[in-house]
């Protein structure tokens, strides 16, 4: 986690309350920058998380798959041969 303090000084003691209170208050998430903007007696957090990685999955031929890799031939054409059905968007004018 990368720590900015702006606008003064802040102590590490206060500096680690700030980044256990993120831990607490999101836990599972990885905070990736941390600012502490100093204003006299109080203190404006801005923090910003890691992105996490996802994995596309669709629903193919009754099959909840991330990609057709491990399909068959069968499996493969049946897939290439189905209709795609396309969105398309309009607005007022």
């Amino acid at each position: 986690m990368k720590v900015n303090v702006i606008g003064g000084k802040l102590e590490e003691k206060e500096i680690e309350a700030y980044k256990k209170y993120l831990e607490d208050k999101f836990p599972g998430e990885v905070v990736d920058t941390l600012d502490l903007k100093v204003d006299g007696d109080f203190v404006d957090m801005n923090y910003t998380f890691e992105t996490a990685p996802f994995e596309r999955i669709r629903r193919i031929t009754g099959y909840l798959v991330g990609t057709v890799d491990r399909f068959n031939d069968g499996k493969r054409a049946e897939e290439h041969d189905r209709v795609k059905h396309g969105m398309s968007y309009s607005c007022c004018n």
